[in-house]
This record gives structure tokens, sequence and C-alpha cells, in this order.
């Protein structure tokens, strides 16, 4: 069989094919289609160019509890990856401004974003325990309880699971130690309680004498608000102080 007559018989074949796939349905493969602007750089960890050796940059106000509760939690998850996003870009901004030794424009709005942050956060956990405590009858949240530490300080103990029990592990005995009857951990709580008495007295004393000096540059002042201002100071002893007495000849 020569050349030519392979050219035919592959031709035929290939008729035959094609005369067989055209009853055959055709299906189509569609891809989402995406409305989102192609962005291949790292632009957006960095701000808007025009804001670039700007002085002041105008920002809202932060977002509060009220207005989170009022959102349902898909926009919630949506919200807390736009202001992570947010924060990513400032703390970026701040670091090459302490590079190039310049001044950061506006570094409340890390501050706010932060507060937004946490706000988020708390809103999420108060859901999360209504959920816990109406679907099981407990917080949900992580159990803890108050220990001691070692210099006989309280704290709060976040407790987690271990796949070794703590008496046979020792990565986690060296890492949490505990408050142990100790003669200098005595001494030392002592003073400490005796430096937080002192300090506390002195504030007290500061406060009392300050108030003594407003009411007697301000004697018909507003008794209610002095007293929100200074829950702590005895008001009508400080009235009843000679410091708080005029220079002048009773009648």
């Amino acid at each position: 069989m020569g050349p030519l007559s392979k050219l035919v018989n592959l031709y035929r074949l290939l008729s035959n094919v094609n005369n067989q796939t055209k009853h055959l349905p055709f299906t189509t493969i569609a891809r989402n289609v995406s409305t989102t602007k192609p962005n291949y750089d790292l632009m957006e960890f960095f701000d808007d160019p025009k804001n670039w050796g700007s002085n002041e940059v105008k920002s809202g106000r932060s977002w509060q509890k009220d207005e989170m509760r009022l959102k349902s939690n898909e926009d919630l998850h949506k919200l807390w990856y736009i202001l992570l996003k947010e924060r990513n870009m400032l703390l970026t901004m701040e670091e090459e401004a302490k590079n190039e030794t310049m001044l950061f424009p506006s570094p409340e709005r890390l501050d706010k974003v932060e507060e937004s942050m946490e706000n988020l956060e708390a809103v999420v956990r108060e859901r999360n325990k209504a959920y816990y405590e109406l679907e099981t009858g407990e917080t949900g949240e992580r159990p803890g309880r108050v220990e001691t530490g070692p210099f006989g300080l309280k704290f709060y103990y976040k407790m987690r699971e271990y796949k070794v029990p703590k008496h046979m592990n020792k990565k986690w005995q060296e890492t949490h130690q505990f408050y142990k009857h100790d003669k200098d951990v005595e001494a030392f709580l002592l003073k400490y309680g005796e430096k937080k008495f002192l300090s506390k007295r002195r504030q007290y004393k500061r406060d009392f004498n300050h108030v003594i000096g407003l009411l007697k540059r301000f004697p018909n002042m507003d008794m209610e608000a002095l007293k929100q201002q200074y829950p702590d100071v005895d008001i009508e002893k400080a009235k009843n102080n000679h410091k708080c007495r005029g220079h002048f000849v009773p009648k």
C-alpha cells in the first residue's frame, strides 16, 4: 500500500468520525464570571497614593457595638476581613514611615480600626454565648480559673486540652509555674501590700486636698458633679475642713 492509499484511508476515517459527532449533544463549560478587577501587585497593602506625603488623612469614627448588633453574621464576617485588611495596610504604612524617618499621617486611624475589631469580637462573643447557653446551658467560652503565680499574685489561667497529662508533660511544667510556699515570697507579698496601701492612701490625700481647693475657690459649685468625679472623697468632711474656709472674719 502506497503513501497515497494511506492518506485516502485516513481522510475517510476522519470523515466518518466527524459525521458521527455531529448528532451528539454539545455541552458548553462556562466558568463563573467574576466582576472583580484583576490586580496582581501588592498595592493593596499600601495606602492610596494620593495620601502619600500628606500631613492629615480624614477618617470616620470607629464602629460601635450597637451598630454591629444590627448586622447579620455574614456581614460581620465580611466586616472583620475589611478591618483586618485595613489594619495590615496601616501597619505597613506606619513601618514604612519609620524606615523613611517621616511622619505617619493621622495615626489615630489605627486606633479606630483596632477599637472596631475589639467591638466586633465582643459582639460575636455575645452571640456565641447566648447560643450556647440556649442550646447547652453553658457559655461555650474557654474554661479557666483564678490561680496564684510563683510570686503570690493572682491571675486568670485559661485552660486548654493537651495530649499528654500535666503530671507527665515536662514542657508544661516548665512553662506553667504556680505558687509554692516560700519565705522570700511571703516577705515580698508583705512589702507589696504595704506599697499598694501607701499608694492608695497618697492618692486619697491628693484627691481630698484637690476637692478642698475646688470648694475654696468655687463654694457654689455642683456637689453632685463633684461626688461623681471623686466618689472616694467625703465631701462633707472636706467642706468642714479648716483649709476650706476663706480668709475672712465671720460675722
